[in-house]
């Protein structure tokens, strides 16, 4: 198994959501992209972080 924590930092506010964009390590192409979080969760954040785990 393989985790790996991706942070994101916002990008743009929607009617119900917000939208963040991932922030790639140095030199690797991103993962996710985009993330839509609803408001009721995302409140004031202005960055997150998510932890990926890959089960083979």
């Amino acid at each position: 198994m393989t985790k790996q924590t991706i942070k994101f930092e916002i990008e743009k506010e929607t009617k119900n959501s917000v939208r963040y964009k991932e922030v790639p390590a140095d030199g690797q192409a991103p993962v996710v992209g985009s993330l839509y979080v609803q408001k009721w969760f995302a409140g004031s954040s202005k960055a997150l972080e998510v932890t990926i785990e890959k089960k083979d």
